[in-house]
């Protein structure tokens, strides 16, 4: 696994946070939920919001900077999509089918507890290639993020059940 700078592992965040955000999307076009399970969707889609802008924050101007091109980003980040999605998801749009195809408001919840593990699994894989301590830090805040949105789902699991 080659190493990632720290704004890639930043924007692979937010491509992630957006498939994530797609998921609930989805699921809340179906129209067999109730209006508890209507409610609490639309909450853990918020989450997703609030998680992109939490992740964008952490880039620094000075790195920003170092960039470049913003057209040349907008190619590096349809690239490191296409990486999240892959290590993620077996296609880009099993997310939507998830949601879509779930029996209930638990299934949903628990595909996107198995969404947030995988993507745990993915930025520790890269935390322990990383070397710079910069990346290090925006890696455990990410995945910080990422634990508490488990723990969260798990408690709404628990409920459901």
């Amino acid at each position: 696994m080659s190493e990632y700078s720290m704004n890639e592992i930043i924007e692979l965040a937010v491509q992630i946070e957006r498939s994530g955000y797609k998921f609930y999307d989805t699921a809340l076009q179906r129209k067999d939920l109730s209006s508890k399970a209507t409610k609490l969707l639309l909450s853990l889609r918020d989450d997703e919001i609030n998680h992109e802008k939490t992740f964008k924050k952490l880039r620094s101007s000075e790195n920003f900077d170092k960039l470049g091109d913003p057209d040349s980003w907008q190619v590096a980040a349809s690239y490191l999509k296409t990486i999240s999605d892959s290590h993620i998801f077996s296609k880009p749009d099993a997310a939507i089918k998830l949601a879509s195809n779930a029996s209930d408001e638990l299934e949903i919840v628990n595909h996107a507890i198995q969404f947030e593990k995988d993507t745990l699994l993915f930025f520790h894989s890269i935390q322990h290639k990383t070397k710079d301590e910069k990346t290090k830090i925006v890696l455990e805040v990410i995945i910080d993020e990422e634990v508490s949105h488990v723990m969260k789902l798990q408690n709404i699991a628990e409920k459901l059940s």
